[in-house]
């Protein structure tokens, strides 16, 4: 029997709950503050994958707004859950890091048709499982689940730093990019610290404006790039052909597995924020939803030429900046991914966002993601067993991969999973919870009277 108590907001936390209605304006400030969260997430690892492979800037165009498109897909279908399909939740799914490595593994053996195929055929297998992850709540607990998401928040802090390491111009001193960073998480706090909820709803937008409006004033707005000349983008079915590798495919399997476990986590946590329990039937059922749709998600991106779509976990930072967890905001959110996904010249714009901004809001917005982690650890308990699991799964997940000779010899397979916070850390939570069982009240009775 499941003891975890439900999680609920204190007063004042959330400014609008799961089900409200907003105002059409303040929808589609906080949709807005959504997709300037994620944007740059999404569009990065096809960029990546094109840098690292050299293909022609007409293919990297077209993987771009297939990513855009997929992450309108998969947010619709989270946010509105008809049937067994979508969680029912405020969140938000976008292309996933997770599969980096083994892509470009795919695309260096036999391009982006060998990537696609093999996705292509493994993405179903999320399909295929999330009927059963009900089954699975033993294994796939709470304090399992607040792992998993504080190493997703402590693994993606250090990343937001590259944007504020840029330089804000040629020959500028670093502390200068410092300095504009500095100055957009200033207006978020002081957002956040007048307490109006109108402050925290515009918080995340005042502060990009603030940061945005400041390069430009210097003159370290970045470039807008060139376009390739068209203003729409029409997808199809498997564009870049399909190949299939059997060597290649167990690695594809077991990062969809890990991306599984990351949507657990990631949808328990947007459970708790919503005022909603991490545990009970209803939240399992919920859950099989959204996993089922990340799965149709993914396959869809394949099949048109996209890469692997995951449940994003910096939005649950967004919801707790703004305290918005309506998830018809999420609509508006998918509008907006759309919009940007079939026009182009649209999502260029987003591009002129200097890097110093969005990499001072993802300091702040991981740092809240891992503080999701903490608030679904510390809602299951922190006894002596959940302290000896906390503390081997963050020292195995922050400290393995930053000695990767420790793997020599073994598997590339082990190797590329292992040499990754978030599985390595994961794996040894699961583990631990599964062998150390927790104390049911029985044993604990029996404890007591033996002794």
């Amino acid at each position: 029997m499941e003891t975890t108590p439900a999680y609920k907001p204190p007063p004042g936390v959330l400014v609008y709950g799961l089900e409200d209605r907003l105002p059409p304006g303040t929808a589609f400030l906080v949709g807005a503050q959504h997709v300037a969260a994620m944007i740059v997430g999404t569009i990065t690892p096809p960029l990546l994958l094109s840098n690292t492979l050299k293909l022609p800037p007409e293919q990297t165009a077209y993987l771009i707004s297939i990513a855009l498109l997929s992450s309108a897909l998969g947010t619709f279908l989270q946010c509105r859950r008809r049937g067994p399909v979508g969680s029912g939740l405020l969140s938000v799914t976008g292309t996933s890091f997770a599969f980096l490595a083994v892509l470009t593994q795919a695309g260096q053996a036999g391009g982006v048709a060998l990537m696609l195929g093999l996705s292509c055929v493994t993405a179903p297998l999320q399909i295929v499982l999330s009927p059963f992850i009900s089954r699975l709540r033993h294994v796939f607990t709470p304090l399992v689940s607040g792992i998993v998401v504080l190493l997703i928040g402590a693994s993606l802090i250090p990343a937001a730093y590259y944007g504020l390491a840029t330089p804000l111009r040629v020959a500028a001193p670093p502390w200068h990019s410092l300095v504009v960073g500095g100055v957009v998480i200033a207006i978020v706090v002081a957002a956040q610290a007048t307490g109006r909820p109108w402050a925290r709803v515009a918080g995340l937008a005042c502060g990009v404006l603030t940061g945005v409006l400041a390069c430009a004033m210097i003159g370290a707005l970045p470039p807008l790039p060139p376009g390739d000349g068209r203003w729409i983008t029409q997808p199809r079915l498997l564009p870049h052909g399909f190949a299939f590798q059997w060597d290649l495919a167990p690695s594809f399997a077991f990062i969809y597995v890990i991306s599984l476990l990351e949507a657990i986590g990631d949808m328990t946590a947007t459970s708790q924020l919503s005022g909603l329990p991490a545990s009970g039937p209803d939240h399992w059922r919920r859950l099989s939803a959204g996993v089922l749709a990340d799965g149709l998600t993914s396959t869809v991106s394949a099949l048109f030429g996209g890469f692997p779509s995951a449940t994003y976990a910096q939005n649950n930072g967004v919801i707790q900046i703004t305290g918005v967890a309506a998830r018809r905001v999420g609509y508006v959110m998918a509008a907006i991914l759309a919009l940007l996904g079939l026009f182009p010249p649209v999502a260029r714009l987003i591009t002129v966002l200097p890097p110093q901004v969005i990499g001072a809001l993802a300091v702040l917005l991981f740092g809240l993601v891992a503080v999701s982690g903490l608030r679904l650890i510390l809602a299951s308990g922190l006894g002596q067993r959940e302290a000896v699991i906390v503390a081997l799964s963050l020292g195995v997940g922050l400290g393995l991969p930053t000695q990767p000779g420790l793997l020599e010899g073994l598997p590339e397979v082990v190797k590329t999973f292992m040499n990754s916070s978030i599985p390595a850390g994961g794996l040894t939570a699961l583990l631990l919870s599964a062998l150390w069982r927790a104390p049911t009240p029985e044993d604990a009775a029996t404890s007591r009277g033996s002794g």
